[in-house]
């Protein structure tokens, strides 16, 4: 199955404040707003939400492609994610631009403050997808997940035009985008992609009601932080998926795209929609327990071994023929 998955692809800065950023908050003040946290750590990480998306099914033994824009300062990440099995080769590689950079400290609660610097990924909204399809040999589904906003709005309508199957992952970009954009995003989508707090803010933006949302859409999947995942069709009964276990969180910088790789992963599998969120919600806790987006390590035995104590012994039958052994 080839997947395309376009969205960011990014550096990121990650710092640790140990304290409570609401301590600093004062209310009545926030139009004043000017604060500076000591930092206790930094690390200096690869990320992107695109970029992480493929990391995480690259090492479920998939071969995603990778589309966005990057500077010429890109070189040794490109290394890095080839060596780990993604296909690089559709990426835009910007002349005048460096790589997008995100910038995120976050306190002892896990809240986050966060600045993203698009850079090179503006030259996104350049990109065709038919070279891509046609260079692979089709596309069987179309990843829109955070990116350049009008490159979002191309890619989704390209894939309407020459009938590419679409995954609408807006997340963080709604709320930059007015309505009528994030319509034009989720309209015919084959599955949509959203956290609790994303998806209130696409029905008030909308104007959809709940029910609205699922008559566009093919699959709706929204995650529920420690509460698992929700997947709803329009008349069937929803289904909840735990989270995998109680995880020793370090960082949640990552854990949704992480859960998108895994679901992915799922899909090409042909598992059943609660597996695959499974496999997600699996992959999720992978990241939760380390710091950086695509530092976690998979083995085999490990990912079976979770897996079955999560979610029991057919879930393990299901998934192991399909789940290779990592590369390294």
């Amino acid at each position: 199955m080839n997947i395309a998955v376009t969205g960011s692809i990014a550096t990121d800065h990650l710092m640790t404040f140990v304290g409570k950023f609401s301590d600093s908050l004062v209310v009545d003040q926030l139009d004043k707003i000017s604060l500076s946290f000591l930092a206790e750590d930094l690390q200096i990480r690869r990320g992107g939400i695109g970029a992480n998306i493929c990391f995480g099914m690259a090492n479920l033994g998939l071969s995603p492609v990778l589309v966005g824009a990057v500077g010429e300062d890109f070189a040794d990440y490109r290394s890095w994610l080839e060596r780990h099995g993604v296909d690089c080769a559709s990426i835009h590689a910007s002349q005048v631009r460096h790589t997008a950079r995100f910038v995120c400290t976050t306190d002892e609660s896990h809240a986050q403050i966060a600045t993203f610097y698009a850079g090179a990924m503006s030259e996104a909204r350049d990109i065709e997808l038919r070279p891509v399809s046609d260079r692979v040999g089709g596309l069987d589904l179309v990843v829109i997940s955070p990116n350049d906003p009008e490159a979002m709005l191309r890619h989704t309508e390209e894939c309407r035009t020459r009938g590419y199957p679409f995954v609408a992952d807006p997340s963080q970009q709604l709320a930059w985008m007015d309505g009528p954009s994030i319509r034009l995003l989720v309209e015919g989508a084959a599955y949509l992609f959203s956290n609790e707090y994303e998806a209130a803010l696409l029905e008030k933006k909308t104007g959809w009601s709940p029910d609205e949302v699922l008559d566009q859409v093919g699959v709706r999947v929204t995650t529920l932080g420690r509460h698992g995942a929700r997947i709803e069709q329009a008349g069937l009964q929803g289904i909840h998926v735990p989270v995998a276990a109680k995880a020793d969180a370090v960082d949640p910088t990552g854990v949704g795209d992480a859960f998108r790789a895994g679901f992915l992963a799922g899909v090409a599998w042909k598992l059943s929609l609660e597996r695959a969120a499974q496999v997600g919600a699996l992959l999720a806790t992978y990241v939760l327990e380390t710091v950086g987006t695509q530092e976690y390590e998979l083995g085999r035995g490990d990912v079976l071994r979770r897996l079955g104590r999560a979610y029991g012994d057919e879930a393990v039958a299901d998934v192991e023929p399909h789940l290779l052994t990592p590369r390294p």
